[in-house]
């Protein structure tokens, strides 16, 4: 019997991201074609798993990136075509409608990308989520600020991380806010900002099915990092904690009632400070940012991004299992920092297992088998690097009105 071709597999990432993605998809044989963005073009691509290299001005020209894609089709018969970065469901998903690739069309990737359709569908699944509102009709906006109390936040509906939203105090500085919008208000939701701590939960899906989960907890939410400034933590969850068995319970029923046929995903959950109970705050058709997936291999011995090629590769059917080798604890703590390229080599605890290349950042991934030795190391990390490397955000420009 004569060997099957090789599948061609199209990456699209509008962010340096996704090596290890590229370096697995080029081990089971693919031939591989990737789409980056001209700004990022002359990163530390893992070229040598790249048969085909291309960039675009921008990914947000739909059109004329559909066309780039049909140029390409005409000489090679794409077989997959796979979204990297969060910022690339949408379009991916609108690829795959008009060349009928196999994978998540427009419809399902909503879920994945628009904070209202998350929180919507959430509802409706019967999944705890802060209370919210479209920023549509403004008697309903009004009737939401009169009834539920501040701080609220109001978020763009399709961005990633913390990017875009803002706390809002007073009724006034919220319609300050929508009104600032103009236009673009209805692209926003304002939902009840809950005090607590922060989890994510990253996973690999087969056939709708969560297939591997590991809970993490952060530091600091990440809003208060991005806006004020900070150092960065986040760490394996004791994987016998209340939290852990009642986040990835949630965690299931969120995937697999959104739709998520394959591939892997980031959530993220509040557990309230005053009731004790766990939100939903949104998800991902992709892998954790900020050396989530360093974190978690270093913990489990899964690699998120190697594992999703495979998932991709295998499609439906497909009885997979995941490698994972170990149950040990990782953290990792990232920080601006004041020099271009911070000397870390005087952190030489054998914990360490890998260190951020990245101008003027510092950071460090730990791993132990105790789960309080992690907490010890991120804790004296956090403290030196404050002291010794830390660089605040920049000031915020004076107004001249």
């Amino acid at each position: 019997m004569s060997p099957s071709p090789r599948m061609t597999v199209l990456c699209l990432a509008s962010f340096f991201k996704g090596n290890r993605f590229l370096q697995r998809l080029h081990e089971e044989g693919c031939y591989v074609i990737l789409i980056t963005s001209d700004k990022f073009k002359d990163e530390d691509w893992a070229r040598q798993y790249i048969h085909e290299f291309h960039s675009v001005a921008s990914f947000t020209e739909r059109e004329a990136l559909q066309n780039g894609v049909a140029w390409l089709f005409r000489n090679r018969r794409i077989d997959r075509l796979v979204a990297l970065d969060d910022f690339d469901v949408e379009v991916g998903a609108s690829l795959r409608e008009h060349f009928r690739l196999p994978g998540m069309g427009d419809s399902a990737a909503r879920f994945f990308r628009d904070k209202l359709a998350m929180r919507m569908k959430a509802k409706e699944l019967g999944i705890r989520v802060p209370r919210f509102t479209p920023v549509f009709h403004h008697p309903d906006v009004a009737k939401f600020l009169e009834e539920v109390p501040a701080p609220w936040l109001i978020k763009p509906r399709s961005e990633a991380s913390a990017v875009g939203i803002k706390k809002l105090k007073s009724a006034d500085e919220a319609w300050a806010a929508i009104h600032e919008l103009g236009d673009r208000q209805s692209h926003h939701v304002l939902e009840q900002m809950i005090p607590g701590d922060l989890y994510h939960v990253d996973s690999l899906m087969q056939d709708g099915k969560v297939v591997f989960a590991e809970v993490g907890h952060y530091g600091r939410p990440l809003l208060e990092v991005a806006h004020e400034g900070g150092i960065y933590v986040t760490r394996t969850q004791r994987r016998d904690s209340k939290e852990s068995r009642m986040l990835l319970e949630i965690n299931s029923a969120v995937l697999e009632g959104f739709g998520l046929r394959r591939g892997a995903s980031h959530t993220e959950f509040i557990i309230g400070r005053d009731d004790g109970l766990p939100y939903f705050i949104e998800t991902s058709a992709r892998v954790g940012g900020a050396n989530i997936s360093e974190v978690v291999e270093a913990a489990t011995g899964v690699n998120l991004w190697s594992e999703w090629a495979k998932l991709e590769l295998e499609g439906e059917g497909f009885a997979y299992k995941p490698p994972r080798v170990r149950d040990e604890f990782a953290g990792v703590v990232i920080s601006l920092a004041r020099d271009e390229d911070p000397d870390t080599s005087s952190f030489n605890d054998p914990e360490i297992v890998d260190r951020l290349h990245k101008k003027h950042h510092i950071g460090l991934v730990v791993c132990s088998p105790k789960q309080e030795r992690v907490e010890e190391l991120l804790e004296k990390y956090l403290q030196r690097i404050a002291r010794e490397f830390h660089a605040a955000l920049p000031a915020p420009p004076k107004s001249t009105s």
